[in-house]
């Protein structure tokens, strides 16, 4: 399922907290996106006919939840950015990165760390 950037700030807010209408969604992106709430609501319907999020109507309101997972979106974003830009390679990524000066000492440890993990298991 592809997710635009603009759709994945909808569901950013709703992963975030569920259910909500339109007008929350709206409140929750506007300040940062500047937003018209006519536009959180087309992209809510975008969402809905992918069957990326659920609606149920509560009064006079529809209340939307996700039903795609963010941890199944992050895997299939993560693994199309390998795919497109790194020939599905983590190795060159992180190559990428390291000679861009672009990872802290933190970023270094925590590499390390999962390579060790890795070389650890059985």
């Amino acid at each position: 399922m592809q997710i635009s950037e603009a759709e994945s700030v909808v569901m950013q807010v709703l992963w975030k907290r569920c259910p909500l209408a339109a007008e929350d969604v709206h409140k929750a992106v506007a300040a940062r996106q500047g937003w018209q709430e006519a536009t959180v609501k087309t992209l809510l319907n975008r969402l809905l006919n992918k069957g990326a999020i659920a609606a149920r109507k509560e009064g006079r309101r529809y209340l939307y939840s996700p039903v795609l997972a963010r941890e199944d979106w992050l895997q299939a974003e993560s693994e199309s950015l390998l795919d497109r830009l790194f020939g599905g390679r983590v190795a060159p990524m992180v190559a990428h990165f390291t000679e861009r000066r672009r990872l802290g000492k933190k970023d270094i440890a925590e590499l390390k760390k999962l390579v060790q993990e890795l070389d650890d298991e059985p």
